[in-house]
Order: C-alpha cells, then structure tokens, then sequence
C-alpha cells in the first residue's frame, strides 16, 4: 500500500520526497482513539485526524445513522429541493449557536465555509450601498484555510507568501496570544492591549473594512496560541461601534474543543458569521457551514436573481453528512459531554506534571480538550523526527515546528491517557 500510494496519491501538507526517509503509515482500520496500521500495530490518535474527530473512529452511533440514512437518500441537490437531515441539522444548530445565528448555509470543507463568510460579507456591504467596504482584516498567527480567498486572511508564511501575487490584500493586527505579553503582563492585560491596536486601526479603517476574521480563542496552524476571551467581548464592541462585522471561524474550537460548546460562548458574544467545521460531522464525512444572522439573510431576499447570494457546492447539505452531524448532536444531548470532558481535562492536567517540569518544555498550556507546549530544540526536522518517534511510542503525534499539542477524542479514557503522557515523556527522551 505504502509504495502504491506513493506512485498514485499527491499527500497534502506534505514534501512528497521526504518519504524516501519517512515511510506512509498504512492505516487499515480504527477503533475508538486507535488507529490500526496493516501491521496490526496500533496508534493512539493523539491529534483526532487533523482535528476533525470528537468521538472516536467507528463510533457505533454515528455508523448506525448513517447506515439508516444510506437506505433512505445518499444526496439531493440543495437547490429546488430539500430533505430532513439538513432542515432537522440547521434548526439544531440554530438552537445550540451563540445569539441570533438563524441561517445555514452548507459547503464541504473549512476552507469553503470562509470563503462563504468573505463573499457574504462584502456582499452584504454592497447590498446595503457601501461597496468601499471590502477589505477584511484578521488577527497575526491566525490561519484559515488554503483556499485562495481564505488564504488572503491568513498569516502563516510557510502557507502563504508562495501565493502572495494571487491573494487580496489583508491587514493583521497584533495577536492576543499570551505567549506575546511583556514580563508580569497577564494575559488579560495582553489581550486588551491587542484590542487595542484593534481599535486604533478600525477607527482609521471602517470605511474600507467589511469584517474583521478570527479564530475565537485558540489560534490552531501556528501553534495553538491561546488567548482571554476578553478579547472576543472587546472585538465584538469595537465592530459594533464601527459597523464592521465579525467572523467566527469555529472550524477548529467548535464543538467543545475550548471546554464549551463553542469558544464565542465564553465571552457571552454572537459573531455575524460563525463558521463550522471539522467535528460538525464528528469527523466522518466532508461538511461546513457557516451560520449567520436575519439582518444578513435580509439584505439578500429579493425579487430579483441578481441580489441573490450565487454561491453553490455540488454537495451542499450532503444528506449523510447531516445525518453524521445530528448523531453527533445526540451524543453532545445524551452523553453530557462538555462536563465528561471537564473530568478528562483535569486529569490530563495532573499526569501532565511531568511535562510541565520536564527541562525541554516550556509555555505548557491548556484550553478546553487542547494541550500544546513548546520544546526547546534547534533542529529544523524536529517535527518529522516527532512523529517517527511517536509511532514507536503508539503515538500519533504531529507537531507544529517545535509545538507539540494533544488534541484527543473525547471519548479518551483514564488509561489511555496514561499511555499518552508516559509516551511523549518517553518521546522527548529520545529526540
């Protein structure tokens, strides 16, 4: 398999000839937190698949709804028609979403679901008679996707600076990340200084800005940078105060990756786009969406094709995928989930003791199901020698350069959580 892929599939994220070194691990099949290799050696999935799965692989719930669902419809064209998984989806998630969200409007992928949230946003500003307004400024570190719209809010240089002469133009303003603070500056004090340069930059900019994008909370590709939610509440304020709307990008810390069920609910705000992702479908099928509010929705109803939103996926509201995302709800509803976690978060938190004192770690922190620290090394294959010595350990480990972070499925136990903090000790041993 390993040689057969090598020959046929192009890896994404991936420097294809580094596998003359590291070899593709041949996954055949998984159960729970584990990944089974052709070998029948096992991997405890550290990192939940790129994030995307909540409650294990081959959970029996969500195989069960959507083997029923694949006897029913597979997929139906959204436009013109509509079926229950994707009515019964979007007024669930009107109910569970921060506010006044109301609108569902479905793609396959992350990406997509900004790049939604962008043309909606600009459009909306034209609808309204101020079609100066179509610039977008997002947060430094913050990551949204390769797509090239949301590649232009993005600012991860490695992503990035290939593409620049294809992209829009973008402003970044100083991140709140903690790691970022000044000596005896706390965290809160950090962020509201960050909401600061915010401020100062809409008071001069609102004219031309159409949203500001973030990722509320953690901010995930460039090393799960952590920040108060203090921030949101201020950024929310100075959008209002200047008419510039909010984007939500919840793709990686929605669902109760940041302890709630999502990260706008910490600071008690509703975004005017929130975008949805990864475990919308508890990681099983490709889907997004991004959810808005009725003054938004408003703007486009009309007689007239042409103040439409034209927008379209050849799979938008695919109905297993919803079918996937509404057994996913019944186990938030039925398993309460968000305090089991809380549980599991203060456990991981006791064994990881021995991280937090270890010599090569440093900036340990924790969000919710997230976990990320640095290791001093000056080695640029730092990553790749992590991961290699993570499948040792039946480990899969996959850094950010030199930020190791755990992003488990919740369905974790106590002792496999064992395993996975002995494992790292054990890995940063050997590297």
């Amino acid at each position: 398999m390993q040689q057969r892929s090598l020959k046929a599939v192009w890896h994404p994220c991936t420097q294809m000839k580094q596998h003359e070194t590291y070899p593709l691990v041949p996954i055949v099949r998984g159960k729970g937190v584990w990944l089974y290799d052709a070998e029948g050696k096992r991997y405890l999935d550290a990192i939940s698949s790129w994030w995307v799965n909540l409650f294990g692989h081959a959970n029996p719930v969500i195989n069960n709804a959507i083997r029923d669902q694949l006897e029913k419809i597979e997929h139906v064209m959204l436009a013109g028609f509509t079926h229950e998984p994707v009515v019964s989806l979007s007024e669930r998630l009107k109910k569970i979403t921060p506010g006044s969200l109301g609108h569902c409007f479905y793609a396959s992928d992350g990406a997509s679901a900004i790049e939604i949230a962008l043309k909606m946003s600009f459009h909306y500003w034209l609808l309204c008679g101020q079609p100066r307004k179509n610039r977008f400024v997002s947060l430094q570190n913050d990551y949204h996707g390769e797509t090239l719209g949301a590649l232009s809010v993005t600012d991860v240089a490695i992503f990035k600076e290939t593409y620049a002469p294809l992209l829009r133009p973008c402003t970044h303003v100083p991140t709140p990340d903690w790691r970022y603070a000044e000596k005896g500056e706390s965290a809160q004090d950090y962020a509201l200084r960050a909401a600061a340069a915010l401020e100062n930059h809409l008071a001069k900019h609102h004219e031309e800005t159409a949203a500001l994008i973030l990722e509320p909370l953690v901010q995930g590709a460039t090393g799960m940078g952590m920040y108060h939610p203090v921030y949101l509440q201020r950024a929310r304020e100075i959008c209002d105060r200047y008419q510039v709307h909010l984007i939500a990008d919840e793709i990686a810390v929605g669902f109760g990756r940041t302890g709630t069920l999502f990260a706008c609910d910490q600071a008690n705000i509703t975004p005017d786009f929130m975008c949805l992702s990864k475990g919308l479908s508890g990681g099983y099928l490709p889907l997004s969406v991004v959810l808005t509010t009725d003054t938004v929705y408003q703007a486009f109803y009309d007689d007239t094709a042409a103040r439409a939103f034209l927008h379209s996926h050849s799979h938008t509201g695919n109905a297993l995928a919803c079918r996937a995302a509404l057994a996913a709800l019944d186990i938030f509803e039925q398993d309460s989930v968000i305090a089991t976690n809380q549980s599991k978060t203060a456990y991981l938190n006791t064994r990881a003791a021995a991280l937090v004192e270890h010599p090569k770690i440093r900036n340990f922190r924790n969000c919710g199901m997230i976990w990320a620290f640095e290791v001093d090394t000056g080695d640029r294959d730092f990553a790749a020698q992590c991961f290699q010595a993570g499948l040792q350990q039946q480990l899969l480990l996959r850094p950010l350069g030199n930020t190791i972070y755990f992003m488990p499925p919740y369905i974790i136990t106590n002792e496999e959580i064992d395993h996975l903090i002995d494992g790292t000790v054990r890995v940063l041993s050997t590297i």
